[in-house]
């Protein structure tokens, strides 16, 4: 018994030591990356946007002296989208301001800077929600209609469907009024666009009102999860929110074990009591220590998922706002270790294809070896309007956290292997997300991706000097310059 006490305590230590020790040693502080930490650059500068006249001179400058310009936000991104070697970031996280508020109409207006925790603050008070946003509320608002991400929302879809209008300042200088009947066909460029469309000033979105929800928790298999969420997620009229995530726990129940956790309306009581907004995470400590456990260990693995378990079993009942529950933890996943790195794919496979694929990825993982931490899946519903849609009919998406080295020699195994990943994707009529790491050839992405000819084509048009310009654009649409 002491034997185990001591050597749980030796492991508290070093992991307490290794959550403190964030040092950065595969990092030149002369060099420009994004969350990735994979393509470290020299840029021109980093500028802070204020003001609108200051970003219209800003970008005049740009043209005049043949500089690429690229835009930043919370920079969460991992493929090189926020910047470019020699040329200008610009950092929009302090162009925040909350614009104008409608309650009666359902509508507010911020700057794109603005993240979604200072919408939830502006809206909270007004028994308004948001109708989607992405699954943490970190993220700025322009950057996250940029990647059009999507979240546990059931109703609403991808963000583009919450956006009304907003006001885009294009590589000739023009500040233009965007929305479904004003210049409208740069409405599904820009949402989804990566930026490379130009600079989102201030965004209109539609709102909803705030709910309050029970969390109830189930478990199922991944063989069942389609029928599983048609009939008690989809076919329940009261159910708003959903995720589930399937366990890498080696043995029996690898990937096939899974729980979910559904968000239903609740009536009996007043959401008045539960619709103060969260402004601290919970036990980020202990979970960080536990989900570093998860990292690079089969004993950690197992005992993480069985701890995620009955954190999720206690949790049964659970009565939250809607502002509340989109609002997901994050900081306890966070990770500054040199030389290694928690990297995010996402892949969305058709419903019905669902088991065969993961049955298959699950191979592909233990073959290749791979080091992934977590999967949690999300519904995502058709996005017919997005040029560059991801979600080609119902799907459900699987985000994936794994754990890589950075070396060079490391990084091609690891592609690799991805790359593998992705084939299935394709051969299951799939697609991936294209916000992080590129990890997919050229023709994985013009497989996956039908109208890419069309999003290039229009940006040529649009921004032929290439202007903005991002890593993205260079490696999927050609420099060309």
């Amino acid at each position: 018994m002491f034997k185990k006490m001591g050597v749980l305590l030796l492991l508290l230590v070093f992991c307490i030591w290794t959550y403190w020790r964030t040092g950065g040693e595969d990092q030149n502080p002369y060099l420009i990356t994004d969350y990735s930490r994979l393509h470290p650059v020299k840029v021109e500068r980093v500028v802070q946007g204020h003001q609108e006249q200051q970003l219209v001179e800003l970008l005049k400058d740009a043209r005049e002296n043949h500089l690429t310009v690229s835009i930043a936000g919370q920079r969460h991104s991992q493929g090189g989208h926020t910047y470019y070697r020699d040329g200008i970031i610009i950092d929009m996280t302090s162009y925040n301001r909350v614009l104008d508020i409608q309650p009666e109409a359902k509508k507010i207006t911020v700057q794109a800077g603005a993240t979604w925790a200072d919408v939830q603050r502006a809206i909270n008070p007004y028994g308004l929600s948001l109708k989607n946003m992405q699954s943490q509320n970190i993220f700025t608002v322009g950057g996250s209609i940029s990647v059009n991400a999507h979240g546990r929302e059931l109703r609403n879809g991808s963000l583009i469907q919450s956006v009304e209008s907003f006001r885009l300042l294009t590589a000739d200088g023009q500040i233009r009024d965007v929305s479904r009947t004003s210049n409208s066909e740069l409405f599904p460029l820009v949402l989804g666009g990566y930026g490379l469309f130009g600079l989102i000033l201030d965004v209109t979105l539609t709102l909803t009102d705030d709910e309050l929800y029970q969390l109830n928790v189930d478990q199922t298999q991944a063989a069942a999860y389609p029928s599983y969420f048609r009939k008690n997620v989809l076919g329940d009229p009261d159910m708003r929110m959903h995720l589930a995530r399937i366990s890498l726990q080696p043995g029996e129940g690898y990937f096939s074990d899974m729980y979910a956790l559904n968000y239903a309306i609740y009536t009996g009581a007043s959401l008045q009591d539960y619709n103060k907004m969260s402004v601290r995470e919970p036990g980020v400590l202990p979970a960080k220590i536990l989900f570093n456990l998860n990292r690079g260990t089969v004993w950690g693995r197992e005992w993480f998922w069985e701890l995620q378990q009955r954190y999720f079993d206690s949790q049964d009942g659970t009565r939250i706002s809607r502002n509340n529950a989109m609002a997901s933890p994050s900081a306890f996943m966070e990770y500054h270790q040199p030389g290694t790195n928690d990297l995010l794919q996402e892949y969305f496979i058709p419903m019905d294809a669902f088991p065969a694929f993961v049955e298959e990825m699950g191979e592909i993982v233990s073959q290749e070896k791979l080091d992934l931490l977590n999967i949690t899946v999300r519904y995502v519903p058709q996005d017919d309007e997005a040029v560059l849609s991801y979600a080609t009919q119902d799907m459900f998406g699987l985000v994936c956290l794994f754990h890589a080295s950075l070396s060079d020699e490391d990084q091609s195994k690891f592609k690799a292997s991805l790359q593998k990943i992705i084939d299935t994707v394709i051969r299951f009529k799939g697609t991936y997300y294209l916000p992080y790491e590129a990890y997919a050839t050229a023709d994985q992405f013009d497989q996956a991706y039908a109208h890419k000819d069309a999003f290039f084509a229009a940006k040529e048009q649009y921004d032929p000097e290439h202007v903005f310009m991002n890593y993205f654009m260079e490696q999927y649409g050609g420099n060309g310059k």
